[in-house]
């Protein structure tokens, strides 16, 4: 359904080592900087971007908004929330684990710039 994701970060460097440690946590490559200063994470499946916002003002969370990154399973995820804390993200939500009445495991943080971002493993 989607093509891309593209987030706003201030400190873009910063933003890049979170992400490398998350994502890399999840398997991926890390990220790679183009010319115009933006941080690209590419699968076969989709992007997920990091940018400065073009209108120069400061980057802000979107109230409401959540980013799912898919987890081949619970440990994966485990490892994901760890990375993230280990590289500035803070915890939200309700810790690591199934959410009741679902067959979901999740793991919530904060990114360093407040976007709300989840590792999601669906469970037999």
């Amino acid at each position: 359904m989607f093509s891309h994701v593209m987030i706003g970060a201030d400190d873009i460097e910063k933003a890049k080592v979170f992400y490398d440690a998350i994502l890399g946590a999840l398997g991926h490559e890390p990220g790679v900087i183009d010319s115009k200063g933006r941080c690209f994470y590419r699968t076969k499946t989709g992007v997920f971007a990091i940018s400065k916002p073009i209108d120069g003002e400061p980057a802000c969370h979107g109230n409401g908004s959540t980013i799912g990154f898919a987890a081949a399973d619970t440990e994966m995820a485990d490892n994901w929330h760890a990375a993230g804390l280990a590289n500035g993200g803070v915890t939200c939500e309700d810790p690591p684990g199934v959410r009741e009445g679902s067959n979901l495991y999740l793991a919530y943080l904060r990114d360093p710039s407040g976007n709300k971002i989840c590792a999601l493993h669906r469970m037999g």
